[in-house]
């Protein structure tokens, strides 16, 4: 079986919140856990000086190996490597990928080549440890303007990349890349973050995520900005706080009344099939079999998240 087949096979749930943690502050798990995230990233990269690295690569192995053996519920776990740039960062990778974990985030992404090369280091990790072929989803942080250029390319690189969509933060490694001027509105990375998603969707990765949003306090802020990137189509966002967790999860769940509506509505387009109809007015809007499944797969997705969230609980 090939390794696309394989990664192909592997289950990957929709994720609406992705908390970075540093990888020197894994006592601060319970707190991720607490604030409801969907999925906590442990950062080796940038949250870690230097000096402190080997440290915090031994932590995040024993956070690592304790998910694994914990049968409770617990965030999925992510961790954020350095960039693979030579034999000390692979062997990072190698000593990160392990039963418990459910992905690496890859930063600096440069060109598809980093992703492709990253896959196959993963696939020998996994049949190293003993793991199924594509297990391990790989998170490719597009933050140079190739990298953003070539979004379709990277997305479609491996069959393992998932979780992917364009990080517009303040200040940081995509601002100083691309040169925009952020703002809280986010008029400037609009397109940015449209054009990305729309390479990511055509090249059938799964559960696109966006982010960062960096203002602590301005909760209001951050629901303005994670319902425009729900309206464009991401599914999730990263965050760097636990405060921003049940805002980014109550924008990317559906409320009781969308999902009502959709059970509506497909009712009455079935109805209107059944009696010979292709179309049908419903609830002042004309609806047919498009606007039916596009409801379908809302519910669907929101019972298979439930399921997710159901069997890490028990």
């Amino acid at each position: 079986m090939s390794c696309e087949a394989d990664a192909a096979a592997v289950a990957r749930p929709p994720l609406r919140s992705l908390l970075f943690v540093p990888g020197t502050r894994t006592d601060w798990l319970p707190k991720a856990q607490a604030a409801g995230a969907d999925a906590v990233i442990l950062d080796l990269e940038d949250a870690v000086p230097e000096q402190d690295r080997a440290s915090a690569r031994a932590q995040v192995g024993e956070a690592i190996a304790q998910a694994a053996a914990d049968s409770a519920d617990h965030p999925a776990l992510f961790v954020r490597i350095n960039p693979l740039d030579g034999w000390a960062e692979a062997e990072e990778l190698r000593t990160i990928v392990r039963p418990g974990l459910t992905g690496i985030v890859l930063p600096k992404v440069r060109h598809a080549q980093d992703v492709r090369f990253a896959d196959r280091l993963l696939d020998w990790c996994e049949r190293e440890q003993g793991l199924h072929r594509g297990q391990i989803a790989l998170v490719p942080l597009l933050e140079t303007a190739r990298g953003l250029r070539e979004a379709y390319d990277c997305a479609a690189a491996a069959s393992r990349v998932a979780y992917l969509g364009a990080l517009t933060g303040a200040g940081g490694d995509v601002e100083r890349a691309v040169g925009y001027r952020w703002s809280p509105e986010g008029t400037e990375t609009l397109a940015l973050r449209s054009r990305v998603l729309l390479d990511v969707r055509a090249a059938g990765s799964l559960h696109p995520v966006a982010g960062l949003w960096t203002r602590i306090a301005d909760l209001a802020g951050l629901r303005s900005f994670a319902e425009q990137n729900r309206s464009l189509g991401y599914e999730g966002m990263m965050a760097i706080h636990p405060s921003h967790i049940s805002v980014i999860n109550e924008v990317f769940s559906p409320g009781p009344d969308e999902l009502a509506r959709c059970a509506r509505l497909i009712a009455a387009v079935e109805e209107a099939q059944a009696n010979g109809a292709g179309a049908v007015s419903f609830e002042g809007e004309m609806v047919d079999e498009a606007m039916a499944a596009t409801a379908r797969l809302m519910l669907e997705r929101h019972t298979r998240h439930r399921a997710v969230r159901g069997s890490q609980s028990s």
